[in-house]
């Protein structure tokens, strides 16, 4: 097991050369195989777009397919053409690569978004788009246009949460815990009774969020009215010493309540975990998407879902980004702006997208569509067990929202380097203080980058 955890580096090194390049190339990026962004591609008289997205969890991947399946039925003078490639950490190498090949698709999944603003990579989205949904989900880079719109809802990071099994909670008289402490008894409990509480994932090292961020929120959350902690943090009015307690929180946790193995396990793993009683709970990123996952491997498995609160009961949600370093979302690209036929195909499949249509098939297929204004004409899916409860989290009075959008454009480096050095001091390879101090000296070379 530690010959694979101390392969862990190696491997991110290997993906974003030789193998990513690999990856890419056999999907046609590379070599210019796929024609869907050059002049004349698709049939005769039909354009025909890429759009390329992050291979995410089982649902997200079903929603897309649906909705373009649906948009290429109805469409007359266009056809979009799904280009999945690798996600977490990955995907933001492969847009370099897109970007260093020249071979941009005329939709994409974006990442890293400021960054390939500021390189005049996206094209403006146009206002027929940006009129269909809410005011409040979209905004305007410093030239006043806008260029990412929500793939899904905006619901901050309330899909970043604790997935349990009703039914073993009811068995044994458990409630979902209201602060920190509960949480902590919680699993104490289910340790007593011979089980494992909790199972969560590393094997791709952006799952390391899961765990993490609902510990470090109370940190972040008091920066949110002061610019953020990493903007704080880059100024020198904070520092990596700041997040010493859920550092030690997340360490803690790790040693005496999680399954072993995790530094092996891929995100998509926990639910078979989950499902297979070999943990009682598991991380999750994926919202509703997790919960319909379930329910597709054991449609008899009562799930539901909390976020881990803080020591007062706060629930800290991250808001989402709608235009910074950190905001994700969809954009068309600069590239296919250059021929009229793309721009004007992509900006015609966007229109779909934020219609009433396309949101009632994202729901229908277990996801959560994305705030448009006609949102009251939304035909809502309740059938996912435990879905309930993601809504409810919407109107809890306990909720407090935050903000924590970094300015630099290195930022997503060195969130992967973080993440790294978190997972390293999870099993033991390095300390508490040796984190921190690796973890302070990469945030000040990459404040040194701008």
């Amino acid at each position: 097991m530690r010959s694979t955890r101390m392969r862990i580096g190696a491997r991110l090194r290997a993906r974003a050369g030789r193998g990513l390049v690999a990856a890419v190339a056999a999907a046609g990026l590379l070599g210019g195989a796929l024609t869907g962004c050059g002049p004349g591609g698709g049939s005769a008289g039909t354009t025909e777009i890429r759009f390329t997205y992050a291979a995410g969890d089982e649902t997200f991947n079903t929603v897309l397919k649906a909705v373009v399946e649906a948009y290429n039925a109805q469409s007359k003078g266009s056809k979009v053409r799904l280009d999945p490639l690798p996600g977490g950490t990955d995907y933001p190498t492969a847009l370099k690569t897109l970007d260093a090949t020249n071979n941009w698709p005329a939709i994409i999944d974006m990442r890293d978004t400021r960054t390939y603003v500021a390189a005049g990579k996206l094209a403006p989205i146009p206002s027929q788009v940006t009129a269909l949904l809410d005011d409040n989900v979209y905004a305007t880079a410093e030239d006043g246009k806008v260029y990412v719109v929500p793939a899904g809802a905006l619901n901050g990071e309330i899909g970043i949460n604790i997935v349990y099994d009703k039914d073993y909670f009811a068995k044994h008289g458990l409630k979902v815990p209201t602060t920190y402490d509960e949480f902590i008894k919680l699993m104490q409990a289910i340790k007593a009774n011979g089980d494992i509480p909790l199972a969560t994932a590393a094997g791709e090292i952006w799952p390391s969020d899961q765990l993490w961020k609902p510990l470090a929120s109370p940190i972040f959350a008091k920066w949110s009215d002061k610019g953020g902690f990493w903007n704080a943090a880059a100024d020198g009015r904070a520092s990596m010493e700041d997040l010493r307690e859920p550092l030690k929180r997340l360490k803690d946790i790790t040693d005496s309540f999680v399954l072993d193995g995790w530094q092996s396990t891929t995100d998509a793993q926990t639910t078979t975990l989950l499902v297979n009683h070999k943990a009682v709970m598991a991380t999750s990123s994926a919202g509703i998407g997790r919960l319909n996952d379930i329910q597709k491997v054991d449609p008899a498995f009562k799930a539901g879902l909390f976020i881990i609160p803080d020591d007062e009961g706060h629930i800290n949600v991250l808001k989402n980004a709608v235009n910074g370093e950190t905001a994700t979302g969809l954009s068309i690209s600069a590239q296919a702006q250059k021929n009229a036929a793309q721009y004007k195909a992509a900006t015609d499949f966007l229109t779909y997208f934020y219609s009433v249509d396309a949101a009632n098939i994202v729901e229908k297929n277990g996801g959560i569509a994305p705030n448009i204004k006609r949102s009251a004409e939304i035909t809502r899916n309740t059938s996912v067990p435990g879905a309930q409860d993601y809504f409810d989290l919407l109107k809890n009075p306990n909720l407090v929202w935050y903000e924590n959008d970094p300015r630099s454009t290195k930022f997503s480096a060195f969130s992967t380097f973080f993440r790294q050095a978190r997972i390293e001091m999870q099993d033991g390879q390095t300390t508490l203080d040796q984190a921190i101090a690796k973890a302070q000296a990469e945030l000040d070379k990459t404040v040194k980058q701008g």
